[in-house]
This record gives C-alpha cells, sequence and structure tokens, in this order.
C-alpha cells in the first residue's frame, strides 16, 4: 500500500514557515495579544480542573503547558486551544480513585495511540458522524455530575468522605445540609456574582480570574482580621506550601495485564477527546471561514495525550471556551497557542505559590459556571421536541452518564443509535411484488415521469427491493414468498435501487435461490449495478447462479424468464403426450 504520512500529517504550525503562508508582524501582534489573554483565562480553569478532577493543582497546569503547546505545535487547525476540560473531570477522577496515578498514566498514553492510530487510518471525518443526541446527552450529563461535586466546597458542608455515585452523593449532602458554612458559601456566592455579571464590564479580563482574585483577597481579610478560616488550596494540599516543584517526567509500569485493565478507559478517553477537539475545531470553523485538518488534528491530539502524562499532566483536548476566546481576541495562527503555554509556564515558574491561599468555594463558582456553560440545556430542550429515537438516544446517553457512568454511557449510547439508525432504514428500505401488468419508471433513466409497461408472464414473480440490501432488510425476503409453488416457475429480483448490499444480503439471496432450486423455481437477477456485481462475484455467487442469469434491464430478464416458462410448459407437453 503506497502510504505517505504528509497525505495525513499536516500541522498548521509548521506550514507558516513556507514563503507563501503569508505570516508577518501584523499577525504575530496579534497572536501575541490573544495568547497573553488566552493564558490569563486559562489559568483558573486549569487549577480547577485539576482539583476536581482528583489530582493537584499543578497538574492541571502542567496539562494546560504541556499539552497546549503540543497541541499547537503539532494539530491541524490555527485556532483551537488545548488543554484539561470539564468533560474528562468525572473519567479522570474514576480513575484515579480505582487505578490511582499510575493507571491514568497508562490510560492516557493509550488513548494517545488511539488517537494518532485514527489520525493516520484517516477517520477524522468518521468520527464527526457520532449522533448529536449522544454528544449532547454526555455532554449535559458530564454538566449535571460536574455540578453535584462541587456542592460540598461551594457551601463548605463537613462531610469526611463524599460517595462518588450521583444519587448518594446527593442523599450525602442532603443528611449534612446542616453543617453549612455560611461564609464559605457567602463567598462563593459572591465569586458567582462576579463571574456572571463581570462581562457587563468588560470581556477583555475573564470573570473568572477576577473572582478568584477578590475571592482570595476577601478570605485573606476575613481571616486575618475577623479569624474566619476558609478552605484553601493550601488547606486541601498542604505539601504546596513549601513551594510548587518543577515536574519530572515519570514512567509507570506498563505491562500486558495494566494495558488490559485500563484499555475501556482508554476508549472513553480517545472517543471524548477526539469529538471535543473536532466539534470545537469545526466551530471555529464556522466563526471564521477557515478549515481545520481532522486528521492532522487526531495525530496532535494524540502526541499531546502520549506525552503530557510522563510531566504529571492529564487527559487533554481542544477547549472550545479558550479557542473561542483565542479567537474573539485576534487569534490568527497556533502561533497564539503557543504563547498561552508561555504564559501559563511563566505563571507556574513564579507565581504558583500564590495560588495556595485561593479559597476553594471560588474555585466550586468557577466550575459551576463551566458546568453551566457546558449543559447545552437549551439544546437539550430542543432535542426533546425530535423524533423518539433521538429523544431515547439521548435521554439514555444523559441518564447513563449521571447515574452508572460515562463509559456505559458512550457505548450504550453508539450502540442504541445503531439499532435505531438501521431500524429507520430497513423501515424506508422495502422488497414488494411486482403483479402485472405493472407500470415502471425506466433502468437506468433518472427521469421518473417515463414510464414503461411490464409485461410479466404467468409463472413468474417478480420482486422489487428498493434501498440498501442489508442485514436490517435482507430477512423479508422470506415474509414475501406467498405465492403457491406449484404455479411459480421464475423469480425475478429487481436491484436497479439496491446501491449496495452486505454479507447478510447476500446469504440471503443465497438461501432464497437455493431453496428455489429445490422447489425447481429459476431466480434471474435484474438491474444489478456495477457495486452489486462486484459484491456477487467477489462472494462467488455470480457463477453460482449463471451470468446469464443476471441482467442489466428488467425487459432482458422477463425475456429470459418468458423464455424458460415457454421452455417447461413445451418439455410438459411433451412428457404428457409420452
Amino acid at each position: 500500500m503506497d502510504f505517505q504520512i504528509s497525505s495525513v500529517f499536516r500541522p498548521k504550525f509548521f506550514g507558516l514557515f513556507r514563503k507563501d503562508s503569508g505570516y508577518n508582524k501584523k499577525k504575530f501582534t496579534s497572536d501575541l495579544i490573544a495568547g497573553i489573554i488566552v493564558g490569563i483565562i486559562a489559568l483558573p480553569l486549569a487549577i480547577a480542573f485539576g482539583i476536581a478532577s482528583g489530582v493537584t493543582p499543578q497538574q492541571g497546569l502542567i496539562t494546560a503547558i504541556v499539552a497546549g503547546l503540543l497541541t499547537s505545535l503539532f494539530g491541524g487547525s490555527n485556532f483551537l486551544i488545548g488543554g484539561p476540560t470539564g468533560a474528562f473531570i468525572v473519567i479522570v477522577f474514576g480513575i484515579v480513585s480505582e487505578y490511582g496515578m499510575s493507571g491514568l498514566i497508562i490510560a492516557t498514553v493509550l488513548a494517545g495511540i488511539m488517537l494518532v492510530a485514527m489520525g493516520v487510518f484517516k477517520l477524522g471525518n468518521i468520527i464527526r458522524f457520532i449522533p448529536y443526541p449522544i454528544v449532547v446527552g454526555f455532554t449535559s450529563g458530564i454538566a449535571l455530575v460536574i455540578f453535584s461535586t462541587q456542592i460540598k466546597d461551594l457551601l463548605g458542608l463537613t462531610i469526611t468522605e463524599v460517595p462518588s455515585e450521583f444519587i448518594p452523593k446527593w442523599i450525602s449532602y442532603f443528611q449534612n445540609i446542616s453543617t453549612i458554612n455560611f461564609w464559605e458559601a457567602a463567598l462563593g456566592l459572591f465569586c458567582l456574582f462576579i463571574i456572571i455579571f463581570w462581562p457587563k464590564i468588560t470581556t477583555k479580563v475573564p470573570g473568572s480570574l477576577i473572582a478568584i482574585i477578590f475571592g482570595t483577597i476577601a478570605a485573606l481579610i476575613l481571616s486575618r482580621y475577623m479569624g474566619i478560616e476558609f478552605a484553601t488550596i493550601g488547606s486541601k494540599f498542604p505539601e504546596l506550601a513549601g513551594g510548587i516543584p518543577l515536574p519530572k517526567p515519570v514512567t509507570p509500569k506498563i505491562d500486558f495485564e495494566a494495558i488490559k485493565l485500563l484499555f475501556q478507559p482508554a476508549i472513553t478517553i480517545a472517543l471524548l477527546c477526539a469529538i471535543e477537539s473536532l466539534l470545537s475545531a469545526m466551530v471555529a470553523d464556522g466563526v471564521t471561514g477557515k478549515k481545520h485538518d481532522s486528521n492532522t488534528e487526531l495525530i496532535g491530539q494524540g502526541i499531546a495525550n502520549i506525552v503530557t502524562p510522563f510531566f504529571g499532566g492529564i487527559p487533554a483536548t481542544g477547549a472550545i471556551a479558550r479557542t473561542m476566546a483565542n479567537i474573539n481576541n485576534g487569534g490568527k495562527t497556533p502561533v497564539a497557542g503557543i504563547i498561552h503555554a508561555i504564559v501559563l509556564i511563566i505563571i507556574f515558574l513564579f507565581l504558583m505559590p500564590y495560588a495556595v491561599y485561593i479559597p476553594l468555594s471560588c474555585l466550586a463558582a468557577i466550575l459551576i459556571i463551566v458546568a453551566y456553560n457546558m449543559s447545552e440545556w437549551r439544546t437539550f430542550k430542543y432535542l426533546m421536541k425530535g423524533h423518539r429515537a433521538d429523544v431515547a438516544v439521548l435521554l439514555l446517553t444523559f441518564f447513563l452518564t449521571v447515574i452508572v457512568d460515562l463509559t456505559v454511557a458512550i457505548e450504550v449510547g453508539v450502540v442504541l443509535a445503531i439499532i435505531l439508525f438501521v431500524k429507520r432504514v430497513s423501515e424506508t428500505s422495502t422488497i414488494t411484488v411486482i403483479g402485472q401488468p405493472f407500470l415502471s419508471g425506466t433502468e437506468n433513466d433518472e427521469n421518473t415521469s417515463d414510464i414503461e409497461i411490464l409485461d410479466i408472464p404467468k409463472g413468474v414473480e417478480v420482486y422489487e427491493i428498493d434501498g440498501p440490501f442489508f442485514f436490517g432488510l435482507a430477512n423479508k425476503l422470506d415474509e414475501l414468498d406467498v405465492t403457491s409453488h406449484h404455479i411459480l416457475k421464475v423469480r425475478v429480483i429487481r436491484m436497479r435501487k439496491v446501491p449496495f448490499m452486505d454479507s447478510t444480503g447476500l446469504n440471503n439471496l443465497r438461501n432464497l435461490w437455493k431453496r428455489s432450486r429445490k422447489e425447481k423455481i429459476h431466480v434471474i437477477l435484474s438491474g444489478v449495478s456495477e457495486n452489486v456485481l462486484e459484491t456477487l462475484s467477489k462472494s462467488g455467487f455470480a457463477d453460482e447462479i449463471g451470468r446469464e442469469y443476471i441482467f442489466p434491464h428488467i425487459q432482458l430478464a422477463l425475456a429470459k424468464a418468458a423464455e424458460i416458462v415457454r421452455e417447461q410448459e413445451l418439455h410438459q407437453i411433451k412428457h404428457r403426450n409420452e
């Protein structure tokens, strides 16, 4: 197979080095400004996502730095900003709780390898065919799960061990509602108020950053002068009080058992990363009028997820909020994403020691807004008015995400969507018996007003197959076998409207032919397209039935059927006379 990596891997960043790229000082200035702003926006989100995922704040920031840099270097979009996102909180928290950090590293690296493979085998466009109700269902479900995980910190509830499951978690909240800390709750609501209303003042500086600054200052003042203590990053991670250590590459013990155990979570990470990054890139394309390379983007995301875990990072993907902030602030090329990562490195090296004073209720407020923006409740409400099959997929995916597990939700949602799709296609595809005389559109003619009269001889039955002859339709052949066998001499299978045939359709057609031969009934195929004929030839069925019984046009097939009927009648007359 002639394969060149350049056919699927064309990073946008390296295209800037071509003489005809048009990259200049003006574009660099725009990228510089956008990169600085997006880096500031990414800071509180990276910290919040890290803590909510069950890892440390610096691991969230490291992910934003390493994955953000690699995504911009090797990705297929001019505008996509990579890093940790809210969608991974539930998955990462579950993997860390069950398998520890070594398990998370293995699962993330496996997911990265899968993403690279998806890009190499040009599956970028196929990923986008995942039904929209599934995407909205698990996105809304994740949003609700994220919201539910932040109630303890937002209200300052005194709960030693919060259950991981959704329903037990809320039962625990209600049972401990009397332990609410009103100062924590007030600070959290104060930060929520800032985030919600700050855009009315300006959109240049993110409300989440302002909320962290004012929330931290308020907590410090109340703590120093009124003796009111707040739960902070420093109280949750006391090891950070001595400063933020630089990350050291980590290599977990990887063996076959670990890979087998973490293969399913890795698939979930890979699918979610592919879906979220490509959807973010598509949104960016719609806003800018540019076009991303989906296969290159998958490879870039794969590289980011292979490398990042070894520096202590967590799974990363394209972040739509930061991508839109990049576009809205003038970002033109992947250089903006690289600058955003450099800004985060500077913050990590010089400002992270001050992060220990950030109140957890303030971070909870940020994540609640993230959950609200993720919820897509308007889209959810709109989809609820759609086809019953889509509603079923939407609700099932949503409730499985919330109550059971995101991995199960994606798997069951995709399977259900396929089943319902097959059902709907099979309902539109039909197999009918044509009587005689019969008016029909001519073969190989798109003008439906051009009709012909089919003179079907006595003893001949014509089956008209309309639509793909696949496993969802094939069994209908048996249901239509209603003609009395002693008067039936020829079955004509008219396949002019069959674009393709799968192995199940072929098997059922072969079974019909075998059963007909036992009943001394001939089978003739009519209107066979090149695609279907190729399938028949490769399987050997074209030779089994005899190529003299396969015709491109119904009139030729009926002429052959009439000839067979005449020969049988003459044979019967001759037999009676003897």
